[in-house]
């Protein structure tokens, strides 16, 4: 039985279902607040099933925050390749500097945003799951639901969106249940009241539900439509010489800011001179939040080291793995790969 002597029936059917429904999930066993962050901070934008592996193996790798805070940059980096986001790592590292340098995690809701990367949802599913402040997590699930149900059509990618949203969550959260409840705006946001096409017929929630009601759900919640995104075009060159292959890591202000990649020319033009040049893959498209980016991939074989600006260096091929690069460069290292392969094979 849950404690509050009196819940709002939307917040007792929710916690009545997820009692039955909920998921199973290694963070949850746990009020640890270190692992909570981790996946908390993981799985921002990211599915349950690629995130689940990637928090095991940050917990084998660095077990406790001390750890993960003595750990360099490019080994954070390295482990979180193929996440994306890739601030994410660094808020994460640099947080976790800030957490030991403050003695331990805090415990309140103004020392939970105070670290890096952490906002008003994660500080809320940290606070109410590891130490069970009174504090609403919303995030696009809970957009969703709330929504739907109450038949919201504020935007909810607006300031007042946000507001009202939040006032919402918070009213309606058990203060003595806040974690279960929670987790159980996550859950039902997931499996229950879905994106596209959710199953109303099984629906707990369906007699007060207004957009089923009034047939809505389709276009709730609603977001104003966004900017449209810029398109950037890169040529990779992976320069080969005597098994070694240039590379420099990116720098601020731009995405993949910390990663490593080989020979890029964004603007202008550029003309190899000598050795063989091999077109490996053209027109790949790579969709990110706010852009898109159009590449080229090339491989470049010559027998001298050509002249290349400030930053880069060479290194072994065979060294490679352990730079962390962008999902695009991984994308153009497999068809070096390919190419080797049919070189070999031919």
């Amino acid at each position: 039985m849950y404690m509050d002597t009196v819940l709002h029936p939307f917040s007792h059917t929710l916690l009545e279902w997820y009692r039955c429904h909920g998921r199973i999930l290694p963070w949850r066993s746990t009020t640890d607040p270190y692992a909570v962050w981790v996946s908390e901070v993981i799985l921002q934008q990211t599915r349950i099933q690629q995130g689940w592996a990637y928090w095991e193996r940050f917990m084998q790798h660095w077990p406790k925050v001390e750890l993960l805070a003595a750990a360099t940059e490019d080994e954070v980096l390295r482990e979180w390749q193929g996440l994306g986001y890739y601030s994410r790592a660094r808020n994460l590292h640099h947080a976790a500097q800030q957490i030991v340098a403050m003695g331990g995690f805090p415990r309140t809701p103004e020392g939970l945003r105070s670290l890096c990367g952490v906002g008003d949802y994660t500080a809320a599913a940290i606070g109410s799951i590891a130490f069970g402040l009174p504090m609403a997590a919303v995030d696009g699930n809970v957009f969703r639901v709330l929504s739907r149900h109450f038949g919201i059509m504020t935007a909810i990618n607006t300031t007042e969106g946000k507001k009202v949203f939040t006032a919402l969550a918070q009213e309606l959260l058990p203060p003595s249940e806040a974690s279960a409840f929670n987790q159980a705006m996550m859950d039902f946001g997931a499996l229950q009241c879905v994106p596209k096409s959710p199953d109303c017929g099984a629906c707990p929630l369906q007699e007060t539900c207004v957009a089923f009601r009034e047939g809505t759900t389709a276009t709730l919640p609603v977001k104003l439509r966004k900017t449209k995104m810029q398109e950037r075009h890169f040529d990779y060159y992976y320069i080969r010489c005597h098994g070694e292959t240039a590379i420099c890591r990116r720098g601020g202000g731009d995405i993949w800011q910390g990663l490593w990649q080989p020979f890029l020319v964004e603007e202008g033009t550029f003309v190899p001179t000598g050795g063989v040049l091999r077109l490996l893959r053209k027109g790949v498209r790579h969709v990110l939040t706010h852009r898109i980016v159009m590449a080229d991939f090339w491989l470049w074989t010559i027998d001298e080291k050509p002249s290349l600006p400030e930053g880069y260096v060479w290194v072994d091929e065979n060294e490679l793995d352990g730079y962390a690069v962008p999902r695009l460069v991984e994308m153009m290292m497999d068809e070096v790969r390919k190419a080797d392969a049919e070189s070999a094979g031919g």
